[in-house]
């Protein structure tokens, strides 16, 4: 059985006129800009971080694209590896052999 909670804070009205922001839109930036840092520092998954943000995977995706913010977070070294890989992955396909 999941659980939710409700957290309530406190929050000058002046802060939302000084933002030009609904409150609606702030909670829903608030919620993203929190998902994205727990994300950043792997504290939650893309999923789980989508879950906070109130959106689905592909819909926070495609947020994290908006903001140039990488989904994956490779060293140059391995990414080097993963696309020598794939060029033989992909000569071996045309090719139809291993030769």
């Amino acid at each position: 059985m999941e659980t939710t909670i409700e957290i309530k804070f406190k929050l000058n009205r002046s802060i939302l006129l000084s933002l030009k922001e609904k409150e609606d839109d702030f909670i829903q930036e608030l919620l993203f800009n929190n998902a994205v840092a727990f994300y950043r520092k792997n504290k939650l998954s893309l999923g789980k971080a989508a879950e906070l943000a109130g959106y689905s995977r592909m819909d926070f995706i495609w947020k994290l694209k908006e903001i140039d913010e990488p989904i994956f977070d490779y060293e140059d070294n391995l990414v080097a590896e993963m696309c020598e890989n794939a060029t033989y992955a992909f000569k071996i396909i045309k090719n139809g052999s291993l030769l």
